[in-house]
């Protein structure tokens, strides 16, 4: 269970030249890496960071290597923004977040957007997922977001809303580490958010925050970390 990434080498993080290229050092040579997140990532992409990269298997590429993890001192962290929904898929068919499943479509139409997931159990249940990945550590806490994120605050108020229609309606937030205390919103860096988080969860939305082990070449989710809602 879980995410397996194959053909990984080890690099040293040199240079960002754009949002979507590294320039990583992979046995002695400089290559341009495609990085597989487009956020900041600014606390963790620093020269001489210790990189985990993956070889592409297309010839036709650019970027011959995929940057997916970086050391934060000792800790490893996954910095692959399509993980969070490749693994909580297999969490979720492996019945340990909501137990007996009869249904589970990903990328689930709603009034005018998309949820990750929407999943049906046997006793009826009719629930909505929104899954976000989170990359930033501060002094052992674990923080969403790393930039304002006006998407993400539609994709909370639209969970809200679905509530009145009779649905279920849960946000996860897929800690892309181990070792963070807890998960709180990154107020500091969009308070909208974080207020939107609150009040949301009043309404019935349920957060969810769990942690996943990180090694060289997967990323498994591990087991629920407490959350801190309020400043």
């Amino acid at each position: 269970m879980g995410l397996v990434y194959k053909d990984v080498h080890e690099g040293i993080f040199r240079a960002r030249p754009n949002r979507f290229v590294a320039e990583v050092q992979v046995h002695g040579v400089i290559e341009r890496c495609h990085i597989k997140n487009t956020g900041r990532c600014k606390e963790i992409l620093i020269p001489g960071a210790r990189v985990y990269v993956n070889r592409s298997n297309n010839p036709n590429r650019v970027t011959k290597y995929d940057l997916f993890a970086v050391f934060k001192g000792g800790t490893l962290i996954n910095i692959d923004s399509q993980a969070p929904n490749r693994v909580f898929y297999e969490y979720l068919k492996s019945g340990k977040y909501i137990s007996r499943i009869t249904k589970i479509k990903p990328e689930a139409k709603y009034g005018n957007s998309r949820f990750d997931f929407y999943v049906e159990t046997e006793d009826n249940r009719k629930i909505f997922i929104e899954v976000k990945g989170v990359t930033l550590e501060q002094e052992g806490v674990a923080r969403f977001p790393d930039a304002p994120t006006e998407r993400g605050i539609k994709h909370l108020n639209e969970l809200a809303e679905s509530i009145k229609q009779g649905y279920e309606a849960h946000g996860v937030f897929i800690i892309q580490m181990k070792g963070t205390s807890h998960f709180e919103p990154n107020y500091a860096t969009h308070a909208e958010f974080g207020e939107t988080l609150v009040r949301v969860q009043s309404q019935g939305v349920k957060i969810t925050a769990l942690d996943c082990i990180v090694t060289a070449n997967s990323l498994i989710i591990e087991s629920p970390i407490p959350i801190k809602l309020l400043h």
